[in-house]
């Protein structure tokens, strides 16, 4: 079975005011979440890159072509009526953080990962989250106080903001991370690059896969957009 796609019944997407934000209206018709919620949005340069969104369809709706309209949907109909859950779930990355595992061997690659401790180091000035980091992937407890540091920096944050901060969190894996970029204490092409150091090297080392070079750039594309999406809640 093929999932149902409304077809373009619009003529002109327009971004407006509304009762607590900005909404997008389909001629005067406003659009409505999957879930028949009102779309409120929390800043005019949303709306705008939202109803540009809806300009762009022709014929059937495509939401793989509207990423801007698929954030805050989720920001509305799944964030919001849960989200001491998604603070949590997003919180509990800071107990397994990219950053704190190392490799044992080679040399090559332990120096690579060294370009993590200056994250972490931000992490305790910045944070007052200071992370141990082990070498393997043995489980390492990390402070409480660190943690519960940690947490409130994801608490807050908006639903809005946690519909992007979530795809910078999973895509990377690193909780310290994805806040650097937020805080913009780290650009994102370099917070891309320190994400992806071992499947750079073991791109290097063993050659690169047609299938995975696809994935990682469709991943590379998908933390570029929450970025965005993040920038258009300010």
């Amino acid at each position: 079975m093929t999932a149902w796609s409304p077809k373009r019944f619009w003529s002109h997407a327009v971004p407006e005011p509304c009762d607590g934000g900005y909404t997008v209206r389909l001629d005067a018709r406003p659009v409505r979440t999957p879930a028949k919620s009102p779309v409120v949005l929390p800043t005019l340069a949303m709306a705008q890159a939202i109803a540009a969104e809806w300009d762009a369809q022709t014929g059937k709706v495509n939401p793989a072509t509207m990423p801007c309209t698929r954030a805050a949907n989720s920001a509305i109909d799944k964030i919001t009526p849960q989200l001491d859950e998604v603070v949590g779930l997003l919180a509990a990355y800071g107990e397994t953080d990219l950053l704190c595992y190392r490799a044992t061997g080679p040399e090559a690659l332990i120096q690579r990962q060294a370009a993590w401790d200056a994250l972490l180091d931000w992490s305790a000035t910045a944070l007052s989250a200071p992370l141990a980091a082990t070498s393997g992937v043995m489980h390492i407890a990390q402070p409480e106080a660190s943690l519960a540091a940690l947490k409130s920096q994801v608490a807050a944050l908006t639903p809005f903001q946690l519909a992007a901060f979530h795809d910078l969190v999973a895509i990377s894996g690193s909780l310290i991370l994805a806040l650097a970029v937020t805080h913009r204490h780290l650009a994102l092409d370099a917070a891309w690059g320190l994400s992806r150091i071992d499947e750079t090297w073991q791109a290097e080392l063993w050659g690169a896969d047609e299938d995975a070079a696809a994935q990682e750039a469709l991943r590379r594309a998908a933390f570029i957009q929450a970025d965005r999406f993040f920038r258009l809640c300010e």
